[in-house]
């Protein structure tokens, strides 16, 4: 068998692969047709999220030693957590779960500046609900 003839069943092999690549590869779901990450489409609920959000803010604001207003009422405030998103705003549940995250894993410099008294900074994987253009 020459050298070039051993060329063509390893070109054959390597297009067949491709095929089947491009074939397999496009049954996959598709951007937009799910949530996020392979998630259905949940709208995120209120009431669990900002208890979620004040649990993980309290232990970041212990494992900091910070004593902020924001850190004393995340850790002895009033049990009462917002209720709703501000109006036209639909976060899902994928968009709350990232920001709880990024939260949670905040080094104390960062989180430091998400609880500041005087001007608190948002982490911007939880601004999924920005103020309208103007306000």
């Amino acid at each position: 068998m020459s050298p070039r003839s051993a060329e063509i069943p390893v070109r054959l092999e390597l297009r067949l692969a491709g095929v089947v690549l491009v074939v397999f590869g496009s049954l996959g779901a598709v951007p937009g047709d799910v949530g996020g990450c392979g998630q259905p489409r949940e709208t995120l609920e209120p009431a669990r999220f900002f208890q979620q959000l004040r649990e993980i803010e309290c232990e970041q604001c212990t494992r900091c030693s910070l004593g902020t207003q924001a850190c004393r009422d995340a850790c002895f405030g009033a049990e009462t957590n917002p209720t709703a998103f501000p109006e036209d705003c639909v976060p899902l549940v994928h968009d709350g779960e990232v920001c709880l995250r990024a939260i949670e894993a905040a080094a104390c410099g960062a989180f430091a500046t998400y609880v500041d008294d005087d001007s608190p900074r948002l982490p911007t994987e939880c601004d999924f609900c920005p103020p309208p253009e103007g306000k």
